[in-house]
Formats: structure tokens, sequence, C-alpha cells
């Protein structure tokens, strides 16, 4: 069908206005709304939170047809949930087609969709969530994903996602990090926003809720302080945590939160040393160090793998 009264063609309208705003962090404090972009992240938004997501905004072309097959595929499943009865009242979505320069004014990542949600309980403070006591697989040990300044969108994003493969109880930025609600961060996780508790905290806040949740605090450090040393991550996987030789945080059998550091900086040595632990990373070619989304794959999968083994 070609295009009809009901398809939003002015990019300088209020309201295409007021939704890219939402890329701003202060409007989406002041609103508690966000932009949700590109079809993985709208997809998952739609799927396991429904009661957040607002209004579906969806490119079509000059006659009528939604420009993205992936796009189409999210629009049929939303119809069909109101024609089952499913999306009424809280969890009901409203679809608008737009043009292309609406979609453009919008967002130039959304390849073909974007969102409009409420923030709800995303984002949160560390100390309004609780550790779930059991946290599955026959009484695996707690893990928390924790980033201390972390910067990049594209970085922030990864790591969730990583988190959220590793299986992870939760992510915690720490201190000033990049918004994890920004629509790079958001699309950068690829949904896993919705997957996991993204929760925020500052360091004396961070450090205390683990030392009440019985949680052992392991910095990710190449080098350590003068006064605390790293333990090799290869060191620690082939003696496992049998050996007398391993140390507390991983041998007692509790829980633990890693701390990454800032993408160029690391962790500062005030930091490092009011950690339980530092663990290292071993680097067997001429590479200086690792980039973050990269250790936190290699430390966190590292981690969830034995504890996965030692439950089998």
């Amino acid at each position: 069908m070609p295009l009809t009264k009901g398809t939003l063609d002015n990019p300088n309208a209020g309201r295409i206005r007021r939704i890219a705003d939402l890329a701003r962090a202060k409007t989406r404090r002041k609103t508690g709304r966000m932009l949700v972009e590109a079809p993985q992240a709208v997809r998952e938004a739609i799927t396991f939170r429904p009661d957040l997501v607002e209004d579906l905004y969806v490119e079509i072309d000059e006659d009528g047809n939604t420009v993205s097959a992936r796009a189409a595929a999210i629009v049929a499943d939303v119809l069909g949930r109101e024609t089952r009865g499913e999306g009424t009242g809280q969890d009901r979505i409203y679809v608008h087609y737009v043009t292309e320069r609406v979609m453009a004014a919008i967002s130039t990542d959304a390849q073909g969709i974007a969102a409009t949600a409420q923030t709800g309980d995303l984002g949160g403070d560390l100390d309004a969530w609780t550790l779930p006591t059991q946290t599955g697989d026959g009484g695996r040990r707690p893990l928390v994903a924790a980033f201390w300044q972390v910067r990049d969108p594209g970085n922030a994003g990864t790591v969730i996602r990583t988190a959220d493969a590793a299986g992870a109880d939760a992510v915690v930025f720490v201190d000033e990090c990049v918004d994890p609600l920004g629509p790079k961060v958001v699309r950068s996780t690829a949904g896993s926003l919705y997957h996991i508790p993204v929760l925020r905290a500052s360091v004396d806040g961070f450090l205390d809720w683990n030392a009440r949740n019985g949680l052992h605090v392991v910095a990710a450090d190449v080098r350590g302080t003068e006064a605390m040393r790293p333990t090799s991550l290869a060191d620690l996987i082939r003696r496992g945590d049998a050996s007398a030789a391993a140390p507390a945080w991983a041998s007692d059998g509790a829980g633990a939160s890693v701390l990454f550091g800032n993408e160029a900086r690391g962790l500062d040595d005030d930091v490092l040393e009011r950690c339980d632990g530092i663990v290292s990373i071993p680097i067997y070619g001429r590479a200086e160090s690792l980039n973050l989304a990269t250790s936190a794959s290699v430390l966190l999968y590292s981690l969830a793998m034995s504890s996965h083994v030692r439950t089998m």
C-alpha cells in the first residue's frame, strides 16, 4: 500500500525532535524514557521487557513496504500479540510508520526500526538490587562483572553482552562511567541489557555491597601494586581451587565480583589495594596488553567455565 495519512513524514515535527533528544543523558534522566535502535535490540526489549516498551517507529518506502525484513517480523509479532490479547494495558506497544527522512532524524543507526521505552529499573543503583539466593546450576558461585570508569559506549555495550553470555548475575558500572542507557550502549549490547541487571555504584558503595553479600572483589590487572601482586589466570586454572596454594578468593567457595579498569588507565593503585585479590591474563606474544572487551571475555569465560565444570 502507498504512504497513508498516518505515516509520519515531517522530520522537524516536535514529536520527532523529542524522540531524537533521547540520545542525550539529560533528557533520559528528565523524562525517564530511552531510545532503542536496530532490530535485535528492539526485538529483545519487546521479548523480555514489553512492560517498558511504548512505541515502535518503523521505516517504510514510498510504496508503503517496510524497508527491513527483520523490522517487518518484529511488527508482525507485536500485532500478533494484540490479536492474542497479550498486548493490552501496560504492555501495549504502538506501531508508527515513518519515512526515510523521519527515521534519519530519529536515528542514523536504526536499520529500519527504533523504539521508545521507559527506563524503569534499568541502570538502577546497586544498593537497591538483591543478589539472588539461588543462582542456578546446582549451587554455582555468584559472579558479578564490574567496570570502573568505562567511558566508551561500544566497549560498555560489548562487556554487558559478554557478561550476559558468560552467565554473570549482574553488571555494575562503578564510579563515573558512560550512561548504560545511551543509544550506542544499548545497541552494542545486542539486547543483553534486557537479560541481565545493569547497575551503578560508587567505589565505596560497590565495595560495601560486596562485603555485605560475602563476595570477594577481584581486580583484573596486569601488574598489580608493590603491596599486591597478581595471580596469573593460567596458574589459577592449572592448579584449581582445590590447591592449598590458591588464593582465598578462589578457594573458599564464596562468589566474586571481577573489577575491570578504565580502557586507557586500568585501575588506580588505591582501588587495586582495596580489592581482595588481583588476577592477570598472561601475554604470550609481544602485545603490551589486551583491550577491555577482550580481557573481560577471557577472564569472565574462564571463571564461568571453571564454575560450571565443577558443578557438573
